[in-house]
């Protein structure tokens, strides 16, 4: 991947469709949910994009990505996408794509030994959690023998937080608890992990507080601006990307829900200093995927 013609750098990438033949069941709904509470399509029955059409997006756009799957199989019975698959079309789209993959921390000692394949034979650099989707709190010591392989391999943790429109509007919000997801947590985790690079996925409503005096004060914890359009940022994230938190800020979509066409454009109407601007979309992710 050549950074120097990259417009940008995406952070946050969804590869959706399941790896079977089918959806399972519930999955429609669920991603109806989805688009609905996005507001576009990409949800409904083949409108998911695969792997390798997210790559020709973002190829055409000229913005780089890291993508992933969500490994919730415990929590919803939905069969995840493959991560040795992930990675395995990630690595014909190398100039274009980064894959991070999934695993649940209940699978325990099996799921260790994923991720220690996935890094060291397959090019996954880091490992997407999604604590409400998951079912389960970022410091618990459980999920701590995963953040030490991820740890010990150079990898990134990549949570998370805030409210989700996971669920959001479905019965009983479909099973998902927004507690899990307080960005505070993470503060254990950088505590414990100093060495691991941890990223706070979205603008951490109702938390956002939390989040940038997590990001503030620990070396290791990065946020990403994706799962919301930047109109809708609140001032003190605006103010924190223009000075205490620029070299820490990172841009994300969280497509298919938010494309990066719309995002960007968005981006370009908020109070953000132009000298901050190439930080967030591109130089920061590229220092801390040392590329």
């Amino acid at each position: 991947m050549n950074f120097d013609d990259l417009v940008a750098f995406d952070v946050h990438v969804h590869a959706e469709e399941p790896c079977c033949t089918h959806r399972d069941d519930g999955y429609m709904e669920f991603q109806a949910g989805m688009a609905s509470y996005f507001r576009n399509p990409a949800g409904r029955d083949g409108m998911l994009p695969t792997v390798e059409e997210t790559a020709a997006y973002f190829r055409e756009r000229k913005i780089g990505c890291i993508i992933f799957p969500v490994d919730a199989e415990r929590e919803t019975g939905f069969r995840r996408y493959s991560n040795y698959e992930v990675a395995e079309i990630a690595a014909r789209n190398t100039d274009i794509m980064v894959p991070f993959a999934s695993i649940d921390p209940a699978k325990g000692k099996l799921g260790v030994r994923e991720a220690r394949s996935l890094m060291r034979d397959h090019g996954v650099r880091g490992f997407k959690f999604h604590p409400t989707f998951q079912g389960f709190y970022p410091n618990d010591r459980a999920a701590y023998g995963l953040y030490e392989a991820i740890e010990e391999e150079g990898g990134i943790a990549l949570f998370h937080t805030g409210q989700t429109g996971v669920g959001s509007g479905m019965h009983g919000g479909m099973g998902m608890r927004l507690k899990y997801s307080n960005p505070m947590y993470l503060d254990d985790v950088a505590v414990d992990f100093p060495d691991l690079k941890i990223i706070a996925a979205h603008p951490s409503f109702p938390w956002q507080e939390e989040a940038l005096a997590v990001a503030q004060h620990k070396p290791n914890v990065y946020i990403d601006l994706s799962g919301w359009s930047p109109k809708y940022f609140p001032p003190i994230l605006v103010k924190y990307a223009n000075s205490l938190l620029k070299h820490k800020l990172l841009f994300g979509s969280d497509w298919p829900a938010i494309t990066p066409d719309r995002w960007l454009v968005d981006f370009e109407k908020i109070d953000i200093k132009e000298e901050v601007r190439p930080l967030l979309l591109k130089e920061n992710a590229r220092k801390l995927l040392a590329m």
